[in-house]
């Protein structure tokens, strides 16, 4: 695995007037880098994902994924990953995320997704499956694409907060939540707002690495850092 990038000496960062221009220089910066680091690293992120993928769904439980846009990790093709039964198989138990509601006043919600059904825009134009929303004990991981990512377990996205938003619910929090990027995009610490939820771990070229301390995880598989 790469060393985490240390901006503990990044001027621009560290005299940023606020978080959210320091968020926007860290963005600035791992954009290209992700972007560089993705297509290398697609192949063996997948490969960890399926690896590692059962010992961390409960049976029963969906995997909450999500329609990769540019430069992001993608993971749909985990669908087609074979179970010991008709309890573990996983194309019936995905589940996408969907922006629903009206401008100005959206929510994330995820949705039961099968590979092959119509998808729509969702408020933010990103294809979305139909349906009702999934209640959060429906849920037994989401997946989550990042720009980087940090030792605390704050994942840092494209700047719109749904999952932040979503998380805040304490349902949600109970969902256990891993940022997958390229370890390339791993940082020591990253700007924080107090709104931040902490993810409970990251997915990368190595597999699952778990964060204890960032949440309540209920899995003995994959790593530890």
């Amino acid at each position: 695995m790469e060393r985490a990038i240390d901006w503990g000496k990044d001027r621009a960062i560290d005299g940023a007037k606020d978080s959210a221009s320091a968020k926007a220089l860290c963005r600035q910066r791992l954009r290209p880098l992700r972007l560089d680091r993705s297509s290398h690293c697609q192949a063996a992120i997948l490969a960890g994902a399926r690896r590692e993928l059962r010992g961390l769904l409960p049976p029963g439980k969906r995997l909450g994924l999500y329609w990769p846009l540019a430069a992001e990790i993608d993971l749909r093709s985990l669908v087609a990953l074979a179970g010991e039964g008709p309890d573990t198989a996983l194309a019936p138990r995905l589940a996408l995320p969907a922006v629903a509601g009206v401008p100005g006043e959206g929510r994330l919600e995820y949705r039961a997704w099968q590979l092959g059904e119509p998808l729509a825009p969702d408020l933010c134009r990103i294809p979305a499956p139909g349906g009702p929303a999934l209640a959060p004990g429906q849920l037994g991981l989401l997946l989550v694409p990042a720009l980087g990512f940090d030792r605390q377990g704050i994942r840092l996205g494209s700047g719109g907060g749904w999952y932040d938003r979503l998380r805040a619910d304490p349902l949600w929090r109970a969902v256990p939540a891993l940022a997958v990027l390229p370890s390339a995009c791993l940082v020591e610490q990253l700007p924080r707002d107090p709104w931040d939820v902490p993810f409970d771990g990251w997915l990368d070229e190595a597999g699952v690495h778990q964060l204890p301390a960032a949440g309540s995880f209920p899995w003995v598989a994959g790593k530890s850092t």
